[in-house]
């Protein structure tokens, strides 16, 4: 039995907001659809400048994807430094870290200028590896962050309290609090006159001069510009769903003594993902928080892989209690470079943020300081490098063909096997299925007192069959990694309508 609370500590240690939906029209100057991370920093961003900006957000600011990170705020993301040495050369390598590394500046700055108390922690970033097979790769990358400006260092020794064969040291990274940085902006930006409208799912876009987006509500929001942040493109005109990959990953939290503190935020690629760092605790403790097991939504075994992260936690952090545990996710894209700025080759006023690969924390702030200056019409030096308008075939030839593979095998695939289960009779308490009934697959789920809860199978974002996540309880696409309640509720996007309630026999056949 896994213990702990099935919540994240950074949701768990904040207060709800409580902003307004919109319930009428407004005219404004730009529009974010979005209220994470990147949507929030844009639009206090915009709001700095002087723009009139509302920002509209389907559920609560700072608790989707933002509310349930890690919160590692680096420019060493993993081993991404020789990557993009090898595929774009080292001069983008060096925008790279200069965008990344000036996005962590600016979480300082602003948190010293607004006087945030948001636990932010100046801490090394260290990419480790214990197999001496991968020391290859370590040295590389360490190579490649120094000569991209980085103060990158090749290690063999760390805070943590086991050996490794190698690491990448980068000095000057930090930690934070991401929901107490992000409310005290989200305060500042309204006190200045820009709009937060909670509770509030845009469905529609036109784009023109000026744009207009639609919400479920049926409000409209007219703008000079629209700004997309919801994690994965609402709105995917750009067909980028074909160059994103979805991963989810599961965290866990322990309190430790302030003395065990490994002090940095660490990461490893193997063992299907390990991430470590810690955050001020109570009673002057510090919580350890424990990322890994990262996985496609929809794959299945989700327990399973929780109680691997788990009993890795236990074995290298030995005398822990779980205190918390979560999960997270984000999107890669197919040249492992996000996708920030003008939507689609057409676009003149509707930009978008995404792929940003689990590095959304300073990645969601650079896009706050690109997409700003972008619209003043002043770009910075390294705008062409994460241009969602790009694409090269060669570099992402072989990511494009896999990622498509996947998708092709489960839109076809999971509509040629046999039901999941022969019968909803045979769906146990608190277990869900996918069961064909009267033809249509139907996503069926049985709560602990017996009631079936039963929706569409077909995601509503390009119609994959949904698969069922045992630990959170939850529909998951495995094709583009949207998710939904058993309800059939959106959870997360791409999709923007709910999966719609079918009727299922409730009891056996006489």
């Amino acid at each position: 039995m896994i213990t702990g609370t099935d919540e994240s500590y950074w949701m768990e240690s904040t207060p709800t907001t409580a902003y307004p939906a919109l319930t009428g029209d407004v005219d404004v100057d730009v529009v974010v659809v979005g209220g994470g991370i990147a949507g929030l920093s844009t639009a206090w961003e915009l709001t700095e400048a002087g723009r009139r900006v509302a920002l509209v957000e389907a559920d609560r600011i700072a608790a989707g994807v933002t509310g349930y990170t890690t919160a590692k705020l680096s420019a060493l993301h993993t081993l991404v430094y020789a990557k993009i040495r090898t595929s774009f050369g080292p001069d983008a390598a060096r925008l790279y870290a200069q965008s990344q590394q000036q996005a962590v500046e600016r979480v300082a700055a602003v948190a010293s200028r607004l006087n945030v108390d948001c636990d932010l922690e100046r801490v090394p970033a260290f990419t480790w590896a214990e197999s001496p097979d991968r020391l290859d790769r370590i040295r590389a990358e360490a190579d490649a962050a120094a000569e991209a400006g980085l103060a990158a260092s090749f290690v063999t020794e760390t805070g943590l309290p086991f050996p490794v064969a190698g690491a990448v040291r980068v000095e000057n990274q930090a930690q934070f609090h991401p929901r107490k940085y992000l409310l005290a902006l989200a305060a500042d930006l309204t006190s200045r006159g820009g709009q937060i409208y909670e509770r509030t799912r845009a469905t529609g876009l036109h784009e023109g001069e000026p744009c207009t987006v639609t919400t479920e509500g049926g409000q409209t929001i007219t703008a000079r510009q629209v700004v997309l942040a919801t994690h994965y493109p609402v709105f995917d005109r750009a067909l980028l769903f074909a160059r994103l990959e979805p991963r989810r990953e599961l965290v866990v939290a322990a309190a430790i003594p302030a003395e065990r503190d490994p002090g940095g935020i660490y990461l490893t690629p193997e063992q299907n993902t390990r991430s470590v760092r810690t955050v001020p605790y109570h009673d002057g403790q510090r919580l350890l928080i424990v990322t890994g097991e990262h996985f496609t939504p929809g794959a299945g075994d989700v327990t399973e892989r929780e109680e691997r992260l788990v009993a890795w936690t236990l074995e290298r952090f030995p005398g822990t209690r779980i205190a918390y545990r979560w999960a997270t996710q984000d999107n890669t894209t197919t040249d492992q470079v996000p996708f920030i700025g003008r939507f689609h080759p057409g676009a003149e006023n509707v930009y978008v943020a995404t792929g940003f690969g689990g590095w959304g924390m300073s990645t969601g702030v650079l896009t706050g300081q690109l997409l700003a200056a972008s619209i003043a019409g002043t770009e910075p030096a390294w705008a062409d490098l994460y241009d969602p308008r790009r694409l090269n075939p060669a570099r992402e030839a072989g990511s494009l063909l896999k990622l498509q593979a996947g998708v092709v095998g489960h839109f076809v695939g999971d509509r040629l096997r046999p039901s999941y289960v022969d019968s909803v009779y045979d769906i146990e308490p608190g277990t869900g299925a996918v069961v064909r009934v009267s033809g249509r697959r139907c996503a069926v789920y049985r709560d602990d007192t017996g009631t079936i809860h039963a929706v569409s199978a077909r995601c509503t974002h390009l119609g994959c069959i949904v698969h069922f996540n045992d630990a959170e309880t939850a529909w998951e696409c495995p094709c583009h990694g949207s998710r939904f309640g058993i309800d059939g509720t959106v959870v997360q996007g791409p999709a923007n309508r709910p999966l719609p309630p079918q009727d299922v026999p409730a009891g056996p056949p006489p």
